[in-house]
């Protein structure tokens, strides 16, 4: 029998739907133009989110990994697996909203910065990370090898936040510490941050609810199976 849905995760999606939808007033109307480079700037309020958002996704896949190799639950590998789509998915977006502030801002839609180099580079070991999962048929090796390979490309995620301080690039540093931000700006940047965040909360928890659920049925069904089997 499978457990009744909580109405957490329902809640969670409409408050970041409304959020996002809330920011865009932030984003268009609340916070000024940027005087060089103009309405491009505001790529910025999404782009940034999702590039913050991409990397704790990982983290998180990072950390799920660990704990299911401690301790064998597939529960953490569901986790894991969650953060890792949600994790590619804002990285995509993150690097779509990147090249088009790029366009404007550098001429060209794609340089080989640094940053922008280890964050593709990120990009593509979680890609592979999902390709292996549907790649490797038995339930418990797959969830073996994609917490370990989560874990080794997890290496790749500090080296894309410090790369523009490690190597020189075109790609600008830190803009939240910096005092370049109107107050406005900031609003309009924290509000986005956290509407974003709420998006990757729902999403993660929906994914990872499917998972389990899919892992519920699938165990029902082999011991029924197993039942059946032993009364013929």
């Amino acid at each position: 029998m499978t457990q009744k849905p909580r109405p957490v995760i329902p809640v969670l999606a409409l408050v970041a739907g409304v959020a996002l939808a809330g920011v865009q007033w932030l984003i268009y109307v609340y916070a000024p133009e940027e005087r060089s480079m103009g309405i491009i700037q505001k790529v910025f309020y999404l782009h940034m989110p999702f590039a913050w958002w991409a990397m704790l996704a990982f983290f998180t896949a990072f950390a799920a990994g660990a704990l299911y190799l401690i301790r064998r639950r597939l529960f953490w590998d569901n986790i894991a697996l969650a953060a890792t789509e949600t994790g590619v998915l804002f990285a995509t977006l993150a690097l779509f909203t990147g090249s088009l502030w790029a366009k404007r801002a550098w001429g060209a839609w794609w340089t080989w910065d640094p940053r922008l180099t280890t964050t593709l580079v990120m990009w593509f070991a979680y890609a592979v990370c999902i390709l292996l999962r549907n790649s490797i048929p038995s339930r418990e090796r797959r969830a073996v090898v994609c917490s370990a390979f989560a874990i080794v490309a997890f290496l790749d995620v500090p080296l894309v936040f410090y790369s523009a301080r490690i190597w020189r690039g075109i790609h600008p540093g830190s803009l939240v510490q910096s005092n370049g931000l109107e107050p406005e700006m900031k609003t309009a940047m924290w509000s986005c941050v956290a509407a974003v965040g709420l998006l990757w909360f729902a999403l993660t928890a929906v994914r990872a609810r499917q998972s389990n659920q899919k892992d519920f049925l699938e165990k029902a069904a082999l011991e029924r199976l197993e039942c059946e089997t032993r009364i013929s």
